[in-house]
């Protein structure tokens, strides 16, 4: 008797959806199946009433948006959810989330757990170009490298949910960029599908310079999220001296490998355009099933062996001194007009010391695109055997 009872409930609930759905393609001309996203309106500095504007708009934009308020203290004729405070708000929209009444939301200072992390979407200035910044808030390992490739991860899973099926992928030249280029290189030789940007500089390669950053040459540029945030608030803030986040879609999507729902972060900062902008994002987000693409990702990932190359990262983050704590002495000093590039700066003395005691001269040097082994043409070849040997190329 109670399953019938629930099972006739379950009908009308699904009669109701597809009365909802007609009624709206009656209203707007349109049959795609509308997305709910939630949107907290407190806490913002520039207070809810410019939030209920940036929710408005998103609604204009795209009819097939349903926004809901969570909040209180404005008036809208948006549907609307009581919350007192920002917990208040937080709890519900999560409950919401939780039990599909949302299909996605948007906040502020939402706390993610570790291995979430936020990929944000950005207007470059050079060309106009789409960004997906990789990461911006949030901490996807407590290893710095193994989080950059999980950053990876993170934003080609957002730019194939938001229609980009073959998304090309840069590292921003920061700490750490020549080790995830090595491991990058290593998943696709196991059979990962990953497109590399390359770089417009003259010397081209995967690691990105700040020319690529402002012309917006990869579809997804992977750093660290502290300066992933940086980025994301100077894109949305350049303009209007940091006070307002005028352009832009926000901080973007919470990603991990078995995260559980959609949530788009914005900045206490962020106005109308970038609220717009983000609540976009978040539907595009569960429209092309991001939870569902990060999953395939990561399965590819593995494979192609993901978890052989993290570990070898999480063991060995910064190897140095791989023989043993011996000083090398210097051969005998001659000029070293060739160079080596994509051994990484904390790496760099000890690549050298690995030089040195075979017998090779070289020397620390930094280059315009980053550190560099400065060594003698006659050397270079045995030289670049002996760093890749040791890993450090």
């Amino acid at each position: 008797m109670v399953g019938e009872i629930m099972g006739k409930n379950l009908i009308k609930t699904a009669i109701a959806e597809i009365f909802g759905e007609m009624a709206q393609a009656l209203e707007t001309g349109s049959i795609a199946k509308s997305c709910r996203v939630g949107l907290t309106v407190l806490g913002s500095d520039h207070g809810p009433e410019e939030l209920v504007r940036g929710a408005e708009l998103a609604q204009k934009q795209d009819p097939n948006i349903q926004v809901v308020i969570i909040g209180s203290g404005v008036e809208t004729q948006l549907e609307t959810v009581a919350a007192l405070d920002e917990r208040e708000a937080h709890a519900a929209m999560d409950e919401m989330l939780l039990n599909h009444s949302l299909d996605a939301a948007v906040t502020m200072h939402y706390n993610f757990p570790i291995g979430v992390s936020t990929v944000g979407k950005v207007i470059t200035p050079g060309k106009g170009q789409e960004l997906f910044l990789a990461t911006t808030t949030g901490t996807s390992a407590t290893e710095r490298i193994t989080a950059m490739l999980r950053n990876t991860i993170y934003g080609i899973a957002v730019a194939k949910a938001c229609e980009n099926p073959k998304p090309t992928v840069g590292v921003l030249n920061i700490e750490g960029a020549r080790q995830v280029e090595r491991a990058l290189k290593k998943l696709k030789a196991g059979g990962y599908q990953i497109d590399f940007a390359e770089s417009a500089r003259s010397d081209g390669g995967i690691v990105m310079r700040g020319n690529d950053l402002l012309l917006g040459v990869p579809d997804v540029m992977v750093n660290d999220s502290l300066t992933g945030n940086v980025l994301m608030k100077v894109f949305s803030a350049y303009s209007t001296g940091g006070t307002y986040e005028a352009v832009g879609s926000g901080y973007g999507p919470g990603v991990g490998e078995d995260y559980d729902r959609i949530i788009c972060i914005v900045s206490r900062a962020s106005g109308a355009p970038v609220i717009a902008g983000a609540i976009r994002f978040a539907a595009n987000c569960a429209k092309g099933n991001l939870r569902q693409k990060a999953k395939a990702e990561f399965a590819a990932a593995k494979k192609a062996g993901w978890e052989t190359i993290v570990k070898s990262l999480s063991a060995n983050a910064l190897p140095s001194k791989q023989d043993d704590e011996k000083v090398a002495v210097s051969p005998s000093k001659k000029a070293v007009t060739d160079s080596i590039p994509g051994v990484e700066v904390m790496q760099l003395e000890d690549a050298v010391q690995v030089l040195w005691k075979a017998g090779i001269y070289a020397e620390c040097g930094m280059g315009c695109t980053g550190p560099i082994v400065m060594i003698a043409p006659e050397d270079r070849e045995r030289a670049l055997e002996l760093l890749k040997a040791k890993e450090y190329l």
